[in-house]
């Protein structure tokens, strides 16, 4: 593989990771929903102005910016939860995909963020499952990195996860998301979209035995 060509764009906005951590254990993806290529979204998330800011943005074309250092907190998650930690921001590293919430990711970028994930896993001893997306930790609240994304393609990678349906009660849904990470304090009408965008994106209806089969899996393979 070939070394990774990152260049650097820092940003103001990050602070120190808290409560004592040292090293992310969660990568967290979102899309910039803008146009115009990376080089917008570079501004806005280095602007003192907006408070927010990510670790890196990665362009259409597959370019690679770094924004804040590793070791730092940068301010993507918000108000995120995942797996009972409501400070995702401390936890994780944030990468936003250079898009405008409705196109496909082009291969490049794919190609890229791969090779990102990759690299940044195998430096800090992330598992696949510690690949999440924003809507992920901010249910009803969030949707990147959408339904065009390919979670499965990232699975086959092996930066990733993805489920296997296997028996279960729909009754236990609740549970087995909540013990594969999915802590929020939603509806369980919430709950179950946040976790369809990810896992059965275009699924429609109530809970069914392939949505518990699946949350199943996850909370059995991967739990948090």
């Amino acid at each position: 593989m070939s070394p990774l060509i990152i260049r650097d764009c820092p940003s103001p906005n990050h602070g120190p990771r808290k409560g004592g951590v040292a090293a992310p254990d969660l990568i967290l993806i979102h899309y910039t929903a803008m146009q115009g290529g990376p080089n917008p979204a570079i501004k806005r998330l280095c602007d003192p102005e907006t408070e927010v800011s990510c670790h890196y943005v990665i362009g259409e074309s597959g370019d690679i910016a770094r924004l804040v250092p590793d070791d730092r907190r940068a301010w993507h998650a918000g108000a995120g939860q995942w797996g009972g930690s409501d400070d995702v921001n401390s936890r994780s590293l944030g990468i936003e995909l250079s898009n405008d919430g409705h196109s496909p990711f082009p291969a490049p970028q794919m190609d890229a963020l791969e090779a990102l994930l990759h690299d940044r896993m195998a430096r800090h001893g992330i598992p696949p499952q510690g690949v999440i997306g924003h809507s992920d930790c901010a249910p009803g609240r969030k949707i990147d990195p959408g339904k065009r994304f390919d979670w499965q393609r990232l699975a086959r990678r092996g930066v990733a996860v993805w489920p296997r349906s296997v028996p279960a009660d729909p009754g236990a849904f609740r549970g087995h998301a909540r013990t594969f990470g999915y802590t929020s304090s939603v509806d369980d009408e919430t709950l179950l979209a946040a976790f369809r965008l990810r896992f059965r994106p275009g699924a429609q209806g109530p809970l069914d035995a392939t949505d518990a089969g699946l949350a199943a899996d996850l909370a059995h393979r991967f739990p948090a």
